[in-house]
């Protein structure tokens, strides 16, 4: 008895017609005819009734039938079962993340799967957040850290490792820390009185600043952009602007004084992101870093 043998005896019993099973399993009619043949002698019964224009099942073929249907759903487990493992023994994964990256937690998930699974290569490039999503989106990458105002781009799946508001940041004695004692910030508009230095379009911590200013009516003043959070730091310690990062970033910095915006509501989210039913090596890296990052299983 032969997998070939009961995947012709199914089709037959499904399509009621030896021609279209034909058709189904891709060879000529007589092929199917002759295994169907050999498969009932090695049997010792008949397992259609051929008497008819419609073929049906004997008495026997309807006692063979389910049990051919579990014998061909656990060949297609096996092959399976050795593909995933294929996977994860070689293969390559392509991640992304936001520039200037600095989530210790990131790295240490990528170390864990490495050691897990040392024949699967990993590659990581640095983007911004709007490119990194639709690199995702085409398959141009596995899986990205990205930042965004919102958890799930349309489409992708998404896992939040961060999220927190934005915050001003300014040298000890800036006037926007004036007349705001004990946690009691600025408005959105206090702070657009003075100009930003900020993460360009396209990062996630600016779609939050923009978010939040549109929902008012309002108009952020730039000066100057800068895509890693020490640049930004840098030149506002220098007076060329308030810093606009999120509360870590901010805290990161001891020449700064971050003070809350009433008006910056949006939470920035980091987030990691990835197309729906994701292979088994992209579900193992996703594990290792749901481990590292303390998310929930």
């Amino acid at each position: 008895m032969e997998l070939r043998q009961l995947e012709y005896f199914v089709a037959v019993a499904e399509e009621r017609n030896f021609t279209r099973a034909a058709e189904r399993v891709h060879i000529s009619q007589s092929g199917v005819s002759a295994q169907i043949r050999q498969l009932e002698r090695e049997l010792g019964a008949e397992l259609f009734d051929r008497s008819a224009r419609v073929v049906t099942l004997t008495v026997a073929g309807k006692a063979a039938l389910e049990h051919a249907r579990q014998a061909l759903a656990a060949a297609r487990a096996v092959g399976q079962a050795v593909g995933e493992v294929t996977d994860l023994v070689r293969g390559s994964l392509c991640l992304g993340m936001v520039a200037g990256c600095t989530l210790t937690p990131l790295f240490d998930g990528l170390a864990a799967f490495h050691r897990a699974h040392p024949g699967v290569e990993l590659a990581l490039l640095e983007g911004d957040s709007e490119h990194l999503t639709e690199a995702v989106r085409s398959g141009a990458l596995d899986l990205a850290l990205i930042g965004r105002p919102a958890p799930a781009p349309d489409g992708l799946d998404a896992h939040v490792v961060v999220s927190e508001p934005l915050v001003a940041a300014v040298p000890p004695g800036h006037p926007l820390l004036d007349g705001h004692g004990d946690g009691d910030g600025p408005t959105l508009a206090e702070l657009l009185a003075h100009p930003l230095v900020c993460m360009p379009r396209g990062t996630g911590l600016r779609a939050v600043l923009d978010r939040d200013c549109a929902a008012r009516g309002l108009t952020p003043r730039i000066a100057l952009e800068a895509g890693a959070a020490t640049a930004i730091a840098d030149l506002a310690v220098r007076g060329l602007g308030v810093a606009v990062l999120s509360r870590s970033m901010a805290a990161a910095f001891p020449a700064l004084v971050p003070v809350p915006v009433r008006g910056l509501t949006t939470p920035a989210l980091l987030a990691l992101v990835n197309r729906p039913s994701p292979p088994p090596a992209l579900r193992a890296l996703l594990s290792a870093l749901r481990r590292a990052f303390h998310l929930p299983a």
